[in-house]
C-alpha cells in the first residue's frame, strides 16, 4: 500500500461535522495527495475510512477515489445497519451493472 493511502487510513474514520475547519482541511489534503487509481487492497482499506456524515462532502470525494479501483470494492450487500457510505458504495455497483442486482435490493 503507497504511503499516502497509509497515512489517511492510519488517522481513522472522517471527522463529524463538528471536526474543526483544520482537522477537515487536513483530511482533504491527505485524501488529493493519493494518486489515482487505487488499487484493490487501498480500495479495500479506504471503505473503513467514511465516518458518520458526509464530511462537508469529503465523504464523496472519498467514495470518487475508492471507485478508481478495481470495482467492486463491496461485493455483497453491507446490510441496513451498515454504514450510510457503504450501503451507496453497494448499490453504485448494483446500478453500474457490476453486481447482479439481487431481490430486496432497493436501487
Amino acid at each position: 500500500m503507497r504511503p499516502e493511502v497509509q497515512t489517511f487510513v492510519a488517522d481513522g474514520p472522517l471527522p463529524d461535522w463538528d471536526a474543526s475547519e483544520e482537522e477537515i482541511e487536513r483530511r482533504v489534503e491527505q485524501l488529493e495527495a493519493i494518486p489515482k487509481p487505487v488499487t484493490g487492497d487501498e480500495a479495500k482499506a479506504l471503505v473503513a475510512c467514511f465516518g458518520p456524515d458526509v464530511c462537508y462532502g469529503v465523504a464523496w470525494t472519498l467514495l470518487h477515489l475508492i471507485e478508481t479501483g478495481p470495482n467492486p470494492v463491496l461485493a455483497t450487500d453491507p446490510g441496513r445497519d451498515a454504514n450510510e457510505w457503504h450501503q451507496r458504495l453497494f448499490l453504485r455497483a448494483v446500478n453500474g451493472g457490476l453486481i447482479p442486482e439481487l431481490d430486496g435490493i432497493a436501487t
